[in-house]
């Protein structure tokens, strides 16, 4: 469906405008023009919202932790669309005791893209128009066999051919 993956708290070195934030009880890390998947909130696609539990905001090299210095600071965020996670079951059997309990389900999530981290608009990761494709694609000259030729061939140039394929049987019923 959507390139979309779910974020990975790993620092990103590039970024010099990031923050982490809380949504559903789980820690993200965003920059602006990420897309993430979150629990699934209460919002339109194509709406924006704000949202105010940030843990660490960096800027550059200013780096400020969760406290008084965060109060106030919010991140900025597009809700693109609402989608269902992958199916995750869980399976619990126990031999010789009729022990067999089958669970599972699939989690609601919300498809966010990040437009400003404090309300500063950073650079977006817009994709890049992919050059235009040649419609048809020209037909490759077929290869010449390259002749070999020894002293004692010298006087017989011929061209060798490639071998033909034996017919096929017919089937007889």
């Amino acid at each position: 469906m959507w390139p979309l993956v779910q974020s990975l708290a790993v620092p990103k070195p590039d970024a010099l405008l990031s923050a982490v934030i809380v949504s559903g009880g789980k820690q993200y890390r965003v920059a602006p023009g990420d897309q993430i998947l979150v629990d699934r909130l209460d919002a339109e696609p194509g709406s924006s919202l704000k949202l105010d539990h940030v843990l660490l905001f960096r800027n550059g090299d200013d780096i400020k932790v969760a406290g008084d210095e965060l109060k106030g600071l919010e991140v900025e965020v597009k809700v693109l669309a609402h989608r269902r996670g992958p199916r995750i079951e869980s399976l619990r059997y126990k031999s010789k005791k009729r022990v067999r309990v089958h669970r599972g389900g699939r989690a609601d999530l919300t498809a966010l893209e990040v437009i400003a981290v404090g309300g500063i608009k950073g650079e977006t990761k817009t994709k890049a128009e992919p050059a235009a494709k040649p419609k048809a694609k020209a037909k490759a000259e077929p290869k010449k066999k390259v002749v070999v030729e020894t002293k004692a061939e010298a006087g017989k140039a011929e061209e060798v051919k490639p071998a033909k394929r034996a017919p096929r049987k017919k089937e007889e019923k």
